[in-house]
């Protein structure tokens, strides 16, 4: 087996614990509290991480392009589908329940939600999986012809062209062509990595990091790829974004960071926490509203869910990453021989 990057890992992890912080937090109504804005402001690049360290490790975006496109079907796509289906099953069980007790749904049912944005009703955050197969296709087609993937440059002008529009692309799809910039930015800073002396990357490194730090104080911008949502101006946001997904990772990466236990953990298997958490969060929710209690606006129900959910989805790991047309690991060719 390839020896992982425990740099990654972490930041992997640290992807992760976000992510699902940020959905429990606004399942309890805390998503406005203002400490946790202010910490949201600071890491609103985290999502467009995994774009970044795709590109960063990928070498592969030549070649048959169905084989290629089937590949990263089965993959992502065929895991988008799969947790779409469990996490609507999950969804509509408890609607006659809470029509039956309420006498509506206690929330609306956006059918258009899948066209519209990607998810579905059950699992939302699986438009992930959608737009991350739609940038592994963009950018091989890009890598097709010669020099073609630099018209990437322009991509994240591109995608927020389509926000002042009011992101008119159906599947939420708005947001590939800046995750196909921040999968090629990924792959130029492999090389630039690779290429630098050590102590010479942890000076620019951290440089980066610094520029961020201040830029993100005097010159602020972000950007919520769900919804491909800009925040502020344009150009602070994707300056202050390259400069921390560049300085940070190559930062750990040149220090050799030990593997750190939890978060490592939680990182290399995130597929398997990123499917699972939002239709337990459902379940939880739609529990308590059928017995008449709402979690809305209370921290107890916030503390127990987020040790909860980490707890739950650590233990499904091994039984979800069993079943390839959920975690998207199928067996390739030469792992059968």
């Amino acid at each position: 087996m390839k020896q992982r990057s425990h740099a990654f890992d972490l930041l992997c992890g640290l992807c992760i614990v976000r992510m699902i912080s940020l959905h429990v937090m606004q399942f309890t109504g805390h998503a406005q509290v203002d400490w946790w804005k202010e910490l949201m402001g600071w890491t609103y690049f985290f999502m467009s991480f995994f774009f970044f360290k795709s590109g960063y490790f990928n070498k592969g975006l030549q070649g048959d392009t169905m084989a290629y496109v089937m590949d990263k079907a089965k993959r992502l796509l065929i895991p988008y589908i799969s947790s779409c289906i469990l996490g609507d099953l999950i969804y509509f069980a408890f609607v006659p329940i809470l029509v039956n007790r309420y006498g509506h749904p206690v929330e609306p049912l956006e059918w258009s939600m899948l066209w519209e944005r990607g998810g579905s009703l059950g699992n939302y955050p699986n438009w992930f999986l959608f737009s991350f197969f739609a940038s592994y296709v963009v950018a091989h087609l890009l890598e097709k012809v010669r020099h073609v993937h630099w018209v990437a440059l322009v991509f994240p002008a591109v995608s927020y062209v389509l926000f002042r529009m009011g992101n008119p692309l159906w599947m939420g799809l708005n947001n590939v062509f800046i995750g196909v910039f921040f999968l090629f930015l990924g792959r130029v800073w492999r090389k630039a990595v690779d290429r630098l002396p050590r102590h010479v990357t942890i000076a620019v490194s951290a440089l980066l990091t610094v520029a961020f730090i201040a830029g993100n104080i005097v010159w602020h911008g972000e950007y919520t790829m769900s919804g491909n949502r800009f925040e502020g101006d344009f150009l602070p946001t994707i300056v202050n974004s390259c400069t921390i997904l560049c300085g940070l990772s190559g930062l750990l990466i040149a220090l050799n960071v030990p593997r750190v236990p939890v978060l490592a953990y939680i990182g290399e298997h995130s597929m398997v926490y990123f499917i699972s958490h939002y239709p337990m969060l459902y379940f939880y929710k739609f529990t308590h509203l059928s017995f008449g209690r709402s979690i809305f606006g209370r921290w107890d129900d916030t503390i127990i869910l987020l040790p909860t959910l980490f707890a739950i989805c650590s233990w499904l790991v091994p039984y979800i990453e069993s079943v390839p047309w959920l975690s998207g690991r199928w067996k390739r060719v030469a792992d059968e021989r």
